[in-house]
């Protein structure tokens, strides 16, 4: 019982960092970014011209794309929880996903990012510093993971998963 307390527990941390992380991606791309991409105007005055030279910013699908994380999120929850999956293994398959957060928030901010480029004749990269957060929470995860497989492999069997 004990270990399918804890299986439920790391579930749920892990859809719930899953699905912050990509709050706080689309904030960067839909917000943040646009805004120190182009200094001294509001996000309205950003858009507005930005359409106006045929280069939207694309809300809906950096919501939408960002939204297909959160859904793996949720039906790996439901995969871990149902199959019984050690807590450890759960912890490992929620880092890796966390680990892909990078190439996500990359994907869905290509389009936006060339957006802001075409329209601002400025460079399609990030303007905005928080993007580093992103980046770094998943290099966190990668390096989480590897200690965790390590300590998973190494240690005795019985020091890693919890008695049924």
């Amino acid at each position: 019982m004990e270990r399918m307390r804890a299986t439920w527990w790391i579930a749920i941390a892990g859809v719930l960092a899953v699905a912050a992380y990509a709050a706080f991606a689309a904030l960067q791309i839909l917000v943040l970014n646009p805004l120190a991409a182009t200094p001294g105007k509001s996000l309205e005055q950003i858009r507005s011209e930005a359409s106006a030279v045929g280069e939207p910013l694309g809300g809906a699908g950096v919501l939408v794309f960002l939204g297909v994380g959160v859904l793996l999120a949720v039906i790996l929850a439901v995969v871990v929880i149902r199959s019984r999956i050690r807590p450890v293994v759960t912890a490992l398959l929620f880092l890796g996903l966390l680990a892909f957060g990078t190439p996500a928030y990359f994907a869905a901010s290509f389009g936006p990012g060339m957006s802001l480029a075409d329209a601002f004749g400025i460079s399609g990269a990030d303007y905005s510093p928080w993007s580093l957060l992103l980046y770094g929470i998943s290099a966190l995860a990668v390096v989480m993971a590897v200690v965790l497989a390590v300590v998973l492999v190494l240690a005795p069997r019985d020091r890693v998963t919890c008695s049924r």
